[in-house]
């Protein structure tokens, strides 16, 4: 084990002490939990889930949310923002998953190998590997760590991944880092720390768990 993942083992430890063992909402079926993915993007959780409770009162299946007229479908997501770019590119991976598969069960993706899955759910537009690895880790248990804005501020800033490093790059970065059994409450605890004590513009480091853990907090003295 390299000293950067010892780090970042003891970054989880800490946060496990200060926050404990996280736990999101119950799990989604892997076709719920990809539309939502889809709707979570540049909004926040109140949004998405208004948006996706308001799919599910308004379609009974995933099935008539494929099909139904674009215009039912963009009025039914507004609260999620952004409707126009969402509602066409939920119809369109529903659709495609439906012409390669023959219905809409993503359950397949479980015996998949890790990577053949993800590149499987990458290839349609509007998935990113952040959107996949969400699908993958709290649909179907698989080791996969999603990087968000929160993950990608607080790596970066404590140090555990290079400042230059993209989004698309910190994924596997991070995988590699962090043990996989780590990855849930790692993921969900990073996400807490940024929300709550490391924030984008001005982090509470005095407050923060792991400020001896941090390569920026010492800068701030």
């Amino acid at each position: 084990m390299s000293n950067l993942s010892k780090r970042a083992v003891k970054v989880h430890e800490k946060l496990l002490e200060a926050f404990g063992e996280p736990t999101w909402r119950n799990p989604l079926p892997p076709i719920d939990e990809l539309v939502s993915t889809i709707l979570s993007q540049n909004t926040n959780d109140t949004n998405r889930d208004r948006a996706f409770n308001a799919l599910r009162l308004n379609f009974p299946t995933w099935e008539s949310v494929r099909d139904a007229k674009i215009k039912d479908v963009v009025n039914a997501i507004r609260p999620a923002g952004l409707a126009n770019q969402k509602g066409p590119r939920i119809q369109k991976v529903l659709k495609e998953i439906t012409e390669e598969r023959g219905d809409l069960d993503l359950w397949f993706l479980k015996d998949l190998p890790l990577e053949e899955a993800r590149t499987w759910l990458m290839k349609f537009n509007g998935v990113g590997p952040k959107t996949a690895a969400i699908v993958l880790c709290f649909s179907l248990n698989r080791p996969a760590f999603p990087v968000d804005t929160h993950i990608y501020r607080v790596t970066g800033r404590i140090g555990l991944r290079p400042e230059t490093m993209t989004v698309e790059q910190a994924h596997p970065h991070l995988e590699k880092l962090f043990p996989p059994e780590t990855y849930y409450a790692a993921h969900l605890n990073l996400i807490r720390l940024g929300r709550e004590v490391c924030h984008a513009r001005k982090p509470d480091c005095p407050k923060c768990p792991i400020k001896k853990l941090c390569d920026y907090e010492p800068k701030t003295k």
